[in-house]
């Protein structure tokens, strides 16, 4: 439409006029906040248990396991099934997990288990949530198609990574305070409930359009091949995943955030929430940004200043060894990472046909949810062989490395725009 196009008001709060979207979101939040508390205080609980950093890298090798060895089969299973009932099935089952470090971290029973034994019951219950985050994340991505209108993919995918890094800060915040001054166990009452309340909220998500299943019954290794051969044929979406996969992979130093607060920063748990939750207020702030001014007029040039930024934010991170100085690094570092989960998330929703966002978003889950995972025994790893300092410095060193590599091999992607419509 050429200079008319610019007529068409940009309405930054499309996808919040939808109510089966909004339930949605505050379902996320409930289990967001759930596992972000989780993960504060496991990794400290652990690392005070085991003062190895190792220890740590394990947490995430534990989890990143079975997410990865069910991620496919569980892209097919929300195409070819209901999607809430999935959904519903996988917060259960973090739930009963919550119940079960909430019983063996009661004062009377953690006191008559011995410290091998303690451990070995924490590992064995993120193997077990692990599990469920594998058929989790297919089945959250791929039900958003259903709740807004195409035209509102782009800003949904803001809204929704804005709500994710919100409960991302409000958790571990919270479970930094409430590990520091209530225990433990105070901590995995919360998170059942929360849990509790996201399997009910599931019951209140009303779509907006049906779910599209394939209509001839499909072999099931061709439908998993599909979706392999579709990420793997669409350029922008290969490089996207590819770039985030790695930059995560290496730049993964709040793995590490339980050693930098114990033995680092002196800061002790609270410490610790904070800078746990600094990546995410950085990241809802530029989100916030992003809601208004999208970042898809230019989608690899952005992408890429993002992940060169977080790159340079994780080496000056490393380097600090004041704990404001490393809060705003981390701060920093959540700004610029922010900027490709906006651009991956909307990539995936616009390019991805609505039979196949299960097994694409399973795909997805194998390059970046279980990254992190990864990336967190990466780093522990690294901790131990090089040291904690610089081992988050050669980290944020790789991510820049990588930066570069892709930005000479794909030129040509710079020309690439989406309207966002």
């Amino acid at each position: 439409m050429g200079k008319g196009a610019r007529d068409t008001k940009h309405d930054p709060y499309q996808a919040l006029k939808f109510r089966g979207f909004r339930n949605f979101l505050t379902m996320r939040v409930f289990v967001t906040v759930a596992v972000q508390i989780q993960a504060v205080i496991l990794g400290w609980h652990i690392y005070t248990l085991t003062k190895d950093p190792l220890s740590l890298g394990f947490i995430g090798l534990a989890e990143a396991i079975p997410a990865l060895s069910v991620a496919l089969i569980a892209g097919y299973i929300a195409d070819h099934y209901n999607r809430k009932w999935l959904l519903r099935i996988s917060v259960l089952v973090m739930l009963v997990c919550s119940l079960i470090l909430l019983i063996v971290t009661y004062p009377r029973i953690a006191e008559t288990l011995s410290l091998k034994q303690s451990i070995f019951i924490f590992y064995t219950t993120i193997i077990l949530i692990g599990f469920a985050r594998g058929f989790y994340s297919p089945a959250a991505f791929s039900l958003i198609s259903q709740l807004v209108p195409r035209s509102a993919f782009a800003n949904s995918s803001t809204w929704n990574s804005s709500f994710w890094q919100a409960s991302a800060i409000a958790g571990p915040a919270i479970g930094g305070l409430l590990y520091g001054f209530y225990g433990i166990t105070v901590c995995f009452g919360l998170i059942a409930l929360l849990h509790a309340g996201g399997v009910v909220l599931i019951s209140f998500i009303y779509l907006l359009e049906k779910q599209t299943i394939p209509e001839k019954a499909e072999n099931i290794i061709e439908s998993l091949l599909q979706g392999i051969r579709f990420v793997f044929s669409t350029k922008m979406l290969l490089g996207a995943l590819t770039l985030d996969l790695f930059s995560v992979f290496f730049g993964g130093a709040v793995a590490l955030l339980p050693v930098f607060a114990n033995d680092i920063l002196n800061t002790g748990p609270q410490g610790l929430g904070l800078l746990r939750a600094a990546p995410s207020v950085g990241a809802v702030l530029s989100m916030l940004f992003f809601a208004y001014n999208t970042p898809m007029n230019k989608p690899w040039r952005n992408l890429l200043i993002g992940v060169t930024g977080f790159g340079i934010s994780i080496i000056l991170f490393g380097l600090s060894k004041n704990f404001y100085l490393s809060l705003f690094f981390l701060f920093l570092s959540g700004g610029f990472d922010s900027v490709s989960v906006i651009i991956r998330s909307t990539i995936l929703q616009l390019l991805t046909p609505d039979d196949m966002r299960g097994r694409v978003s399973a795909v997805n889950t194998m390059f970046i949810g279980s990254s992190n995972e990864i990336g967190a025994f990466e780093s522990g790893l690294a901790a131990k062989m090089l040291g904690v300092i610089p081992s988050v410095i050669f980290g944020g060193s790789m991510t820049l490395m990588i930066a570069g590599i892709t930005w000479v091999k794909t030129k040509d992607l710079l020309k690439v725009r989406f309207s966002g419509k």
